[in-house]
């Protein structure tokens, strides 16, 4: 294997580890045990040997036996030879896929309830979406020893290292490091039902925080979207100001952008969330029932509340990662395996290009008025904005009228994306598609005789244009998953780097949503309205995602924040960021929207993914100019689950980096004008 051993004894004799410390087992113990495995195995196994047995000591208790039990465990199964290693390999591949595949399929299946369209959500419901089924199996198998022979034989590396020893790694080598990622760690049970719980009840708190259009009224009680229009915050709401820009329709546009700063102050009226009885009007913050005004008392400041009780938790998580000792860092470093100063400095050079005003000139002059706060979502760079709404709606939901029938479509839209007959075939049945009760999203399967679930809202009248936007987007992602699962080479290298990469690909097939529905744009300049219109979604997610993730440094400095006070924080935070990157190219201070995201809530940290996706999927783009985008996405896909910038590299030919699309933006605009 490349000398692969022997590289890391020269490069890495010592090596700060991830597990948590425990001086139980004391040096001269370890020391025993190294002498001993290296007189059986020899000086050639010296790095494993000595990282097996840090690890496996640094994990091991009391409960887990005496120094001389824990001698007597790693001289009898440390795997020492090729051979050995390798027949233990297959063995953890074949368990490891086994516990990870059921565990994660009756996770999926006991949440239904909550995730999907099947009645009212009961108590009942809530219980059993916050219980996680596997939240002991880690106990389990520290108890019964099978974590630490996954411990003791397979190293686990630090960013720096696969960094620098990745690049050689064969796929055999890639698939040993991602084994030795299991166990890193030993997080009581019940903390992780401590978190597991937390994310449950804020994920309910976000699916069902949706505002009933036709309730909003301006000063003379008109409304002005169609009745049982119910759109979820943020996702809803968002894609519906976006759809306006087909209309032209600014008055309302304002009306939603209203809605929103209400929401993030948490001026809004309790009694309109998710209620169709009363009339609101958001400019004035006034609320009636049957024409006459009435007073009210507005959300408690609840989204803040949910927001702090997902940090406590996830904080309870920091003590048992000494070296990712915070959220952020495990999120970056560990989660991503990119650093936050390396994503950072990639925003910065973004937000700070003088391409930013160039594209906004653009903007400003398509629209034909100043820029307001909300113009970070114009569409009018996509050939969906040449489509009325309403039109749009009337063609998804007459072709989608359930999602079975979207289901059943999926080998078709495959075909279209140029995916070959043979790989439609064998991908499209591995799809199941439900109707969400929350905005929509991509369940990957983790086992090779399960199905990855898209879900996406589905109206009773059928699928509308949101719907199926989003349908096309989590499409993308169930594609991603099954290739990335059914067609790896090793389980352990199943998926891929981290999430950024499967939102890419979702991005990918978002993108070419009309042309699914056989709706062509001909303008010549479409190639660099699209390159205009890349470049303006990822300049407004990154503002978005620096908000995410300043307001958790904010929290790590702040513990004992009460929820008025992290609103105030976020509302800060979200302005500093407008006005340093946003406030001279809208001409408008101290705006709210970088705060809207409901990611924020329920899904902690996740925003930064869709920055880096957007990056990452530009890239994809543009190296897809001139080849098939199916049998290109195969064969990236079978990368799986090795670091970012390998996979990158190996991928498109270059690492991660926004040079690519401020170099596409600066001649795309010469081109517009």
């Amino acid at each position: 294997m490349k000398n692969y051993f022997l590289i890391l004894i020269l490069l890495f004799m010592t090596t700060a580890l991830l597990a948590q410390q425990n001086d139980f087992i004391d040096s001269k113990t370890r020391n025993k045990v190294r002498d001993e495995l290296i007189r059986l195995y020899g000086e050639n196994q010296l790095f494993r040997i000595e990282r097996g047995i840090e690890q496996t000591a640094n994990l091991w208790n009391e409960k887990d036996g005496t120094k001389e039990e824990f001698t007597e465990f790693c001289l009898k199964n440390f795997a020492g030879t090729g051979e050995s290693m390798e027949k233990l390999f297959d063995k953890l591949e074949f368990y490891n896929e086994i516990f990870d595949g059921y565990f994660n399929e009756m996770s999926l299946d006991k949440n239904m309830p909550l995730d999907l369209e099947l009645g009212d959500i009961m108590q009942v419901d809530l219980i059993m979406g916050a219980y996680s089924p596997s939240a002991h199996l880690t106990d389990d198998f520290f108890l019964n020893k099978y974590a630490f022979i996954v411990v003791l034989n397979f190293p686990d590396f630090t960013l720096a290292e696969k960094n620098k020893l990745g690049k050689e790694w064969d796929r055999k080598e890639w698939a040993f490091a991602r084994l030795g990622r299991m166990f890193q760690t030993r997080i009581p049970a019940d903390i992780k039902q401590k978190v597991s719980g937390t994310y449950t009840m804020a994920d309910h708190y976000i699916s069902e925080y949706n505002i009933y259009m036709n309730t909003l009224v301006d000063g003379n009680m008109k409304t002005y979207f169609p009745e049982n229009m119910k759109l979820i915050s943020h996702w809803g709401l968002r894609d519906e100001l976006k759809a306006l820009y087909s209309t032209n329709d600014l008055f309302k546009q304002q009306m939603i952008y209203r809605v929103m700063e209400r929401i993030i102050l948490q001026e809004i009226p309790e009694k309109v969330i998710n209620s169709p009885v009363f009339k609101w009007n958001p400019f004035d913050n006034k609320l009636y029932e049957e024409g006459r005004e009435i007073s009210f008392n507005t959300e408690p400041d609840t989204r803040y509340e949910t927001f702090l009780k997902m940090h406590r938790a996830i904080k309870l998580l920091d003590p048992y990662y000494p070296a990712l000792n915070t959220h952020i860092l495990r999120s970056f470093e560990g989660e991503r395996e990119i650093s936050v100063s390396d994503v950072e400095k990639m925003f910065e050079e973004l937000l700070t290009s003088p391409q930013v005003k160039e594209v906004a000139s653009v903007v400003k002059k398509k629209l034909g008025r100043d820029l307001q706060p909300f113009d970070l979502w114009f569409t009018g760079f996509k050939g969906r904005s040449n489509y009325n709404p309403e039109e749009l709606d009337k063609i998804t939901k007459a072709k989608y009228p359930t999602a079975e029938a979207f289901e059943k479509d999926i080998k078709n839209i495959l075909l279209k994306l140029g995916f070959s007959e043979e790989s439609a075939s064998y991908i499209a049945p591995k799809i199941r598609v439900d109707a969400a009760r929350g905005s929509g999203h991509a369940a990957q399967s983790s086992m090779r005789i399960f199905k990855p679930r898209l879900r996406t809202r589905v109206q009773k009248d059928g699928m509308d244009y949101k719907g199926y936007n989003i349908a096309i987007h989590e499409l993308g992602h169930s594609v991603e998953q099954v290739l990335t699962l059914y067609k790896i080479d090793y389980y352990s290298l199943a998926g891929v780097p981290n999430t950024s990469f499967t939102e890419a690909f979702a991005f990918v097939f978002q993108d070419r949503d009309l042309e699914l529905l056989g709706l062509k744009d001909d303008n010549p300049e479409t190639k660099y309205l699209r390159i205009l219109g890349s470049f303006w979604s990822t300049y407004e997610i990154i503002g978005v995602s620096l908000v995410d993730m300043k307001v958790w440094h904010w929290l790590y400095e702040h513990p004992d924040a009460t929820p008025a006070e992290l609103k105030n924080a976020v509302v800060k935070i979200a302005k500093e960021i407008w006005n340093k990157y946003y406030a001279d190219v809208f001409g408008v201070k101290d705006a709210l929207i970088l705060a809207i995201y409901s990611h924020m809530i329920d899904n902690s940290l996740y925003l930064p993914n869709y920055a880096i996706g957007h990056i990452i999927q530009f890239q994809i783009e543009e190296y897809l100019k001139d080849k098939n985008l199916g049998t290109e996405m195969e064969r990236m896909c079978v990368e799986g689950n090795v670091i970012p910038q390998v996979w990158m590299k190996n991928a498109v030919g270059s690492e991660i980096s926004v040079k690519p699309m401020l170099l596409a933006v600066g001649e795309a605009v010469n081109k517009i004008k």
